[in-house]
């Protein structure tokens, strides 16, 4: 059971607070954003999700800029609570179509009457949107999404200058368009993180895939959804229905789970036949299925670096990426980090000619090195020099000290597990009824590290 709920702004401000308890003092939102704020133990730069503060719990996550906050003087699991807040700004953001500051504090009847029937005397009651909807009473007032800057979940859909359809991104699923009706639309997005590490000569040690396939419905009447996945999937290492494994039964085009779970809506009557997965949607975002795979797949990039001294207090690193997937998909918001020997004292960049949309910079604090790319287009080479100048001598080999690089991306339209959603089915009402169908991929780095 937790005693307070929260949010807070990135200024600290305190939007929405709900105390069900009263045993945690009321200036536990400042005290919270004071250690956040100031946090300095063990050296981290961010404070944990979770910490203790004379006797007090503290459970945290950050939504778009948002402090989502739940306190507690008991000894409760911390990733049900996380996953309560997670849930909480989901079903917030479902109703108002646009998660923010602004939108929180002219809602905020609407969300203290949501946080009312979510938890009651800090024990968890429902977190179901559609559920919900029976007994929430108060409208949204939307805001203008034209008007907002892009946020972060928004670009996942970006490709070069093509706007994915975003509406889901900025939809209440509970209010009507202006006119009174509602335009029939559901989103299906395959939205995959992979985590790899490259060994210093290139090769993969781990790779594995983390996936899921959420959907949001705009749906009016709830009609049954028939989604058919690939026909050669497999499950497990037995593969399930047809023996696939990871010797080659399958074949190299077959997409091989290690394991995956399903929403509870979701019937399995003839996924063992044909792989199509029928449920009626609830109504919000929801997860249809997760899955994991790690049997072996390409990775979008490929990581080379070099370094060579030039002295004895100088150095030079050479950081070469390449875009291993197709040419007509780009790559947005890329990242290269690489940690430096704690003597670096100046490091001077050397790009390209030409070069447009990077920016490189030596994060001194932390001895870090960032090299960012705005897009990377597939099949491109992009490298980047380093000459490094050290405060003392070094007396052993300086790539045991520097390293290992990390990369974070985001690219759209693109999966490396390769499944897909062969079509999207909906039960018609009528002949005339036919809603907009939005089927998305999306892939991002979850650790994606290469040895030196």
């Amino acid at each position: 059971m937790i005693s307070q709920f929260f949010v807070l702004s990135q200024r600290g401000d305190s939007i929405v607070f709900r105390d069900y308890r009263g045993d945690v003092p009321k200036g536990s939102a400042e005290i919270f954003f004071r250690k956040v704020k100031f946090w300095k133990e063990d050296g981290g730069e961010e404070a944990p999700p979770v910490f203790n503060v004379d006797g007090v719990n503290y459970f945290h996550v950050k939504v778009v800029g948002l402090l989502f906050v739940a306190t507690s003087r008991t000894n409760l699991s911390p990733s049900l609570v996380l996953e309560l807040l997670q849930r909480i700004a989901r079903v917030i953001k479902d109703y108002l179509g646009v998660l923010n500051e602004d939108s929180l504090r002219k809602n905020f009847v609407l969300v203290y009457e949501l946080l009312d029937e979510v938890v009651d005397f800090g024990y968890v009651q429902t977190t179901s949107t559609e559920i919900l909807k029976s007994y929430i009473f108060n409208e949204p007032i939307m805001i203008d999404a034209g008007r907002l800057p892009p946020l972060g979940p928004a670009a996942m859909f970006m490709q070069g200058s093509k706007r994915m359809p975003g509406t889901a991104i900025t939809k209440s699923v509970v209010a009507n368009e202006p006119g009174g009706r509602k335009r029939e639309e559901i989103f299906v997005d395959i939205i995959e993180k992979i985590s790899i590490t490259f060994s210093s000569s290139g090769y993969i040690l781990t790779s594995e895939i983390d996936g899921t396939i959420q959907m949001k419905s705009y749906l009016t009447g709830n009609p049954e959804i028939k989604l058919a996945l690939n026909e050669d999937l497999g499950i497990g290492r037995a593969g399930g229905r047809s023996g696939y494994d990871y010797g080659g039964s399958a074949g190299s085009g077959a997409v091989v789970l290690d394991d995956c779970n399903f929403h509870e809506s979701v019937q399995l009557d003839s996924f063992d036949v044909d792989r199509t997965l029928t449920l009626v949607p609830p109504d919000g975002e929801f997860p249809v299925m997760n899955y994991r795979i790690t049997q072996e797949f390409k990775p979008p990039f490929r990581i080379n670096t070099l370094i060579e001294e030039a002295g004895s207090l100088k150095a030079e690193v050479i950081l070469k990426i390449r875009a291993e997937f197709p040419s007509d998909i780009t790559a947005n918001t890329i990242l290269v980090q690489m940690p430096l020997p704690t003597y670096t004292s100046r490091v001077s960049f050397e790009l390209e000619p030409g070069t447009v949309g990077q920016t490189t910079d030596f994060k001194e604090s932390n001895k870090r090195l960032e090299w960012s790319l705005k897009k990377v287009v597939g099949g491109s080479d992009h490298t980047l020099r380093a000459k490094l100048t050290f405060s003392q001598e070094s007396h052993g080999n300086i790539t045991k000290e520097a390293g290992p690089v990390s990369m974070t991306f985001t690219i759209p339209m693109y999966n490396p597990s390769r499944l897909q959603v062969k079509y999207l089915q909906i039960a018609k009402k009528s002949k005339t009824y036919n809603p907009y169908r939005w089927v998305r991929y999306v892939t991002q780095a979850n650790s994606y590290v290469a040895r030196i």
